[in-house]
């Protein structure tokens, strides 16, 4: 009544009086409802109050979680909600409900198989509902396992309760690895196999339909949550032929390791296996190369599956390779697979082949280069297992190199194993496709690599795929020289009786080249943490990459990048900090590196004489204010990868050929060398984005440095200068490597040669 609403707003003239309040109180006395007050609100268009009168929506504090349990333990799926004036709950397995599920805890006990699946809860009130995430539930039943066994067992703790077991197959037969584990959270998986991350190895059971020699090892399997991870037992997969798997399959366990032992008396293997890949790019003096980056890094994963131990190399100077050839030979012993893989420019005179370093002055001459024969004399040294070498370089006659070299008389060990890119006299080309770059040679040679044959047979069958390229017959063939006598090929396991000491230091020192520095986290004063992480492209490449993992509110903006670097590296700060890793002329690597990172690649770290130490500059911003802030924080991370084998300081043994050797022609040494007028063209056409850009042309006339194949890939000499090269002086020298049937090939390739399309 009007009566009743002025006594209420008198209560204003009281110290403590409120009309609202009183109003409230009065209707509250009377019998009125929330309901009623809204629709009297309503009706005056109070919005302010009726604001404070709108009934909250349902809220889920605790949602369901997904967990891995054992048949017979007790399982809680747990969903806690609020709203007004009280919520009711059901729980469903997939569409179906779940009798007597209508309490915030689904309790099954015990539970069992027939229990696993996605379960989720509704939960309504009286005029809304919502639903909880989902919730899977995995039930393992392992036979024999009584609910006694289970009373120990914490319900959240992860724990693995089945562990993959050794397995003996023969070629083209199964391959299955199950690891079980039970864990709330549920437990995700990742296998492993000899110390590398398996591409589909996410889940609890591995699986390869038909399994070769290059999928056996050892394996294991990494079990982890958001809490705690643990690893499997480290298991082997011991792959033979259908004989040996029949004797071992039907013997007892006690006795498996003298069979084992009988048979492996049978197969061939290696104490260890060993390769050494150098792939020289940006010569300083001659025509820059494409296709050796890809090839070598192709070539070191592939390796790897072979359980090679591969050290990988990029644009090394002389003094550089002879000290890489000497850390290669300290990794060769007794039984040990040597491999060295060479790809650059390179020639032959007289049955030698010569490697040409980056630095190689203009012209070359064997005191410039390594001897490939000479190399091989150090590697029989060691009695070796077998030696193989693969060399992707023209094998032309250096004209300006008339030294005659006396090596001595190689031993007759019947183990070597020669595959040349092209004949004697021949050049090599390469493919270049989608701004990137494959050699012939390895183009064919990577589709068979991990094939388990005699590796004569392996590249036997190498140059047939390449001779079906008709438009390459005349110009490439791969050549074989070998004198192995049994049947060794690059599959064949690695068997060690005991570890040796000299085993334990090959290891060691493998080791040191590979080692990465620890990704870390740095805070700075103003509460931005970023995290520093590290990749490897090669042996002595590394990505560094930095991200933003915690910014404060109160910062608009920020950004991290890495500076300061040892002069010895020589890092453009222009190539630095770049959004992606393309942009840093990575190529190969940037599918496993992290995203919105900050990227910059690290090259020649052989020539890293101390550690390596660099800045990390934070430049942030506050709103409103229009001066960017900076810190700055000193990180040390030591030496990394190949830079901890100081190849800086040059070889330590005179082992690879030199000049002043006994073995050279003292008419190499005269200081009256002729000299040799070569007419100026262009570089070859280089790689988009890769390296080198495009030389400029010195001459009046130039001929196509490439030829376009379906208007995507393109194919080029480039194994060896292709076109003659000169800087621009009035003389220069340079060894010729080139054939007047150049252009003719390059415009037969121009509109016939298709390749696919690059993995």
């Amino acid at each position: 009544s009007p009566l009743d609403l002025e006594q209420c707003s008198l209560k204003v003239l009281e110290p403590e009086g409120s009309p609202s309040r009183s109003l409230l109180k009065l209707l509250g006395d009377r019998g009125c409802t929330v309901a009623e007050l809204v629709e009297l609100l309503q009706g005056l268009e109070h919005t302010e109050a009726l604001q404070c009168l709108s009934l909250s929506g349902i809220k889920i504090v605790v949602q369901p979680n997904s967990q891995a349990v054992l048949s017979g333990q007790v399982v809680k799926l747990c969903c806690w909600a609020t709203g007004h004036p009280f919520v009711h709950y059901q729980w469903f397995k997939q569409e179906k409900e779940v009798p007597h599920g209508n309490s915030p805890e689904l309790v099954l006990n015990p539970v069992n198989v027939n229990d696993s699946g996605f379960y989720i809860c509704r939960v309504n009130s009286e005029s809304s509902f919502v639903f909880s995430r989902w919730a899977r539930l995995e039930v393992c039943d392992i036979q024999g396992t009584s609910h006694g066994d289970l009373i120990g067992l914490p319900e959240i703790k992860l724990h693995i309760c089945i562990q993959p077991q050794l397995q003996r197959l023969a070629v083209g037969d199964a391959l299955v690895l199950e690891c079980g584990a039970v864990g709330n959270p549920i437990p995700h998986y990742q296998w492993f196999r000899n110390g590398f991350p398996l591409a589909n190895g996410s889940k609890n059971i591995y699986t390869v339909t038909s399994v070769g020699v290059e999928h056996r090892g050892t394996y294991w399997c990494h079990v982890f949550n958001d809490r705690e991870d643990q690893d499997s037992e480290k298991i082997e997969v011991i792959i033979g032929n259908s004989f040996f798997c029949l004797i071992v399959a039907n013997i007892e366990p006690v006795e498996y390791r003298k069979v084992l032992w009988f048979c492996f008396s049978f197969l061939f293997t290696a104490t260890d296996k060993v390769a050494l890949l150098i792939g020289n790019m940006s010569y300083w003096n001659h025509p820059q190369l494409k296709a050796p980056m890809v090839d070598v890094y192709e070539l070191t994963n592939l390796l790897r599956q072979l359980d090679f131990k591969v050290v990988s190399l990029l644009d090394l100077t002389e003094s550089e390779m002879r000290s890489a050839v000497d850390e290669f030979l300290l990794l060769l012993d007794k039984g040990v697979y040597g491999l060295l893989y060479y790809a650059g420019h390179g020639y032959e005179n007289y049955g030698n082949s010569f490697m040409v370093p980056v630095d190689a002055p203009n012209p070359y001459r064997s005191a410039n280069c390594l001897c490939v024969q000479n190399i091989l004399k150090l590697m029989q040294a060691k009695e070796t297992g077998l030696n193989v070498f693969l060399l992707d370089m023209c094998r032309k006659r250096n004209e300006y190199d008339d030294t005659i070299l006396i090596l001595d008389a190689l031993k007759v060990t019947a183990n070597i194993v020669f595959g040349y890119a092209t004949c004697q006299g021949a050049e090599a080309f390469e493919i270049q496709q989608s701004g990137l770059a494959n050699g012939i040679f390895m183009k064919f040679l990577k589709d068979r690599l991990l094939e388990d044959k005699k590796i004569t047979v392996l590249l036997d069958e190498v140059a047939e795929d390449m001779g079906k390229c008709h438009l390459t017959k005349g110009k490439q063939a791969l050549e074989i020289r070998s004198s192995l006598s049994e049947k060794r090929a690059l599959t064949d396991p690695i068997h060690q009786t005991a570890s040796s000491a000299e085993s334990l230091a090959r290891n060691l020192q493998w080791a040191k080249a590979h080692e990465l520095p620890e990704s870390m986290y740095l805070e700075f004063k103003c509460g931005v943490q970023i995290q520093l992480g590290f990749a490897a492209e090669f042996s002595n490449v590394m990505i560094i990459y930095t991200r933003i993992v915690k910014k404060p509110p109160e910062i608009a903006v920020c950004r991290a990048c890495v500076t300061d670097f040892a002069l010895d590296l020589d890092v453009d700060p222009k190539e630095a900090n770049k959004g992606t890793p393309e942009e840093t002329g990575s190529y190969l690597v940037s599918k496993d590196l992290p995203k919105h990172c900050l990227y910059t690649r690290l090259s020649s770290l052989q020539k890293l004489r101390e550690h390596l130490v660099f800045t990390v500059c934070l430049h942030y911003e506050y709103p409103g204010i229009e001066d960017t802030m900076d810190e700055r924080k000193e990180v040390n991370v030591g030496k990394p990868l190949i830079a901890k084998l100081g190849l800086h300081r040059g070889f330590k043994n005179k082992n690879c050929c030199m000049a002043n050797d006994p073995f050279h022609n003292q008419m190499e040494s005269s200081p009256m060398a002729s000299k040799y007028h070569v007419p100026s063209h262009c570089q070859p056409n280089s790689c988009p984005g890769v390296y080198h850009p495009s030389g400029i042309c010195s001459g009046s006339s130039s001929r196509p440095g490439a030829c376009s194949c379906s208007g995507a890939s393109r194919i080029v000499a480039t194994r060896r200068e292709v076109q003659n090269y000169s800087r621009p002086v009035e003389e220069s020298n340079i060894p010729v490597e080139t054939t007047d049937d150049t252009v003719e090939l390059e415009f037969l390739l121009s509109s016939s040669l298709r390749f696919p399309e690059q993995q």
